[in-house]
């Protein structure tokens, strides 16, 4: 049984994500949203005001992450094996990014995980992300 207040309290932890300001939105079984407030010192590009890259890297590495924590087969802990982030636009300015991943399969020692950030605009993703991550407690 996955405790999802331990997984917001880990995640909740982290220093990077709390310099970031990235914080849960929602969790469920093998999969969890999260979101990076838009702010002027996360920008990349000040002539356009668009997010950098390295703060849409780090909310969907976070989010794939919280997602691997909030699977059954998961546990508390987890660490970054592989992620390829894809991205498809820049974010708009002044919004919000939001990210959601989702397990897609669970083996003894690896998850792996797809996910697929958004700003406040309905249209188009600005990142998708597949990644692999450790299994927590998986035999070395």
């Amino acid at each position: 049984m996955v405790d999802f207040a331990q997984a917001r309290q880990v995640m909740g932890n982290l220093p990077y994500c709390r310099a970031l300001g990235i914080e849960i939105v929602d969790l469920g079984p093998g999969w969890a949203e999260l979101v990076i407030p838009y702010r002027d010192d996360l920008i990349g590009d000040p002539a356009t005001g668009v997010l950098h890259g390295g703060a849409v890297s780090a909310l969907m590495d976070s989010t794939c992450g919280t997602a691997v924590i909030c699977h059954p087969d998961g546990g508390v802990g987890t660490a970054t094996l592989d992620l390829r982030i894809d991205y498809l636009r820049g974010a708009t300015p002044g919004q919000a990014l939001r990210a959601r991943a989702e397990c897609i399969r669970v083996t003894r020692t690896i998850a792996f995980v797809r996910g697929t950030a958004h700003d406040d605009d309905t249209g188009s993703p600005v990142a998708t992300a597949t990644a692999a991550f450790t299994v927590p407690g998986a035999a070395a």
